[in-house]
């Protein structure tokens, strides 16, 4: 699986292309500018567009892209294995997509590099805080995550400061 990134918008927000040995796609996250994403994307037969959240810099060119591709219904599990894991505290309907064989995890603004998702714009520290003991305690050192902003990382990069963090929500 190939795994291209695109920042977009004004707030700089990752767009993700997921592209099968088959050409197939997934985008992750279509925050703006809808043109850049199209050009990024046309090479492939994009099945789905996933979302991790419904805050404007990940859902801005949502409908541009849906109506270019033709999606009206989730296709996206014809060809990618994928799990949806229910990730609140950033926003309430937050949510990460885990794709267990090749152990990464698309996590939105719940987790970044160094830091996570703000609670303050339509989100919950206590729900903030239940996400992260379930990251922690479900998932391997070595899963690679892929935030909503900024570079990708990996949870044992990330473990002692979001065991840090848990003390403060």
């Amino acid at each position: 699986m190939k795994i291209k990134r695109i920042s977009v918008g004004a707030l700089q927000a990752n767009c993700y292309i997921i592209i099968d040995k088959q050409n197939h796609a997934l985008i992750i996250d279509p925050g703006d500018e809808a043109k850049k994403i199209i050009e990024s994307s046309s090479a492939y037969i994009v099945e789905d567009i996933l979302i991790t959240h419904s805050h404007a810099d990940h859902i801005g060119a949502l409908k541009e892209l849906k109506e270019y591709f033709k999606l009206d219904a989730i296709n996206g599990k014809k060809h990618f294995s994928y799990e949806i894991i229910p990730t609140p505290g950033h926003t309430k309907d937050s949510v990460s997509y885990y794709f267990k064989k090749e152990n990464i995890i698309f996590t939105g603004d719940f987790i970044f590099k160094g830091t996570i998702g703000r609670t303050d714009l339509g989100g919950d520290s206590k729900e903030m805080k239940k996400s992260i003991q379930f990251f922690l305690k479900n998932f391997s050192d070595t899963v690679t995550i892929y935030p909503g902003h900024g570079p990708s990382t990996t949870l044992e990069r990330e473990r002692t400061n979001l065991e840090n963090v848990l003390e403060y929500l």
